[in-house]
């Protein structure tokens, strides 16, 4: 599977605007990506029209009940995470959330250093499922798959989102060798020329290597194709 690049986006749903307000601005600085609805119809037109990686989901929509609206996700064969949000604290109805296999169930008014623990908790546990490690750490490179940060010596560095979906192949594979056309596959398909990746190899090597032209974090493997280094 092709790892997904960029920033993680989430999906709000709940039928009361300062909620909505609060939660896209407390999850924008936290560095996600956030599109809200406050109907259950608006909620699942978005998830099936784009990428989402996480929702949070009240359960009193003015439309649809929420545990239906997560029925309806895992019956067209949806596995993304849902975090319940709810004004009750009602066993009966976490019960049902967990059966269809919500992730979490928090109950209002939570705080909001409480749900964003529950946020990556959750993401972690799909990067897990999914064969992914969630953080990834060789000397001075740290690797957030999560936060879908990436820090050299203590210092944040930014990537296109093409940059990004390299350093995160070989990330998933850290320690072997990656073939140029397992990665040219995997990131551009088919059609890709090995030079397409030499371009973006080398700003890697720019951005997380102390001497890019002497590096220890992804090596060549001459005539084969590239290999990052392992995990201390």
């Amino acid at each position: 599977m092709t790892p997904r690049a960029g920033r993680l986006r989430i999906r709000v749903v709940d039928d009361k605007p300062a909620i909505l307000r609060f939660l896209r601005v407390s999850l924008e600085r936290q560095g996600y990506i956030v599109a809200t609805a406050t109907d259950a119809r608006t909620a699942l037109d978005l998830i099936r029209r784009g990428t989402t990686d996480l929702v949070v989901l009240d359960l009193g929509l003015p439309d649809m009940d929420g545990l239906d609206v997560v029925r309806q996700i895992r019956e067209g064969g949806g596995t993304l995470p849902i975090i319940i949000l709810s004004s009750h604290d009602n066993e009966s109805a976490k019960v049902l959330a967990f059966d269809l296999c919500a992730a979490d169930y928090v109950t209002k008014s939570f705080g909001i250093d409480e749900l964003l623990a529950r946020i990556r908790t959750a993401l972690r546990h799909r990067l897990q499922q999914e064969g992914e490690r969630p953080s990834f750490h060789a000397g001075d490179l740290c690797v957030d798959l999560v936060r879908r940060l990436v820090t050299v010596r203590n210092e944040d560095v930014q990537f296109s989102p093409r940059e990004y979906e390299v350093l995160r192949l070989l990330v998933a594979h850290a320690g072997k060798v990656l073939t140029h056309d397992f990665i040219l596959r995997e990131i551009w398909g088919s059609d890709a020329e090995v030079c397409y990746l030499r371009v973006y190899v080398r700003a890697l090597r720019q951005k997380i290597e102390a001497d890019s032209e002497r590096p220890t974090h992804i090596l060549t493997v001459t005539g084969v194709g590239y290999r990052l280094r392992e995990s201390d």
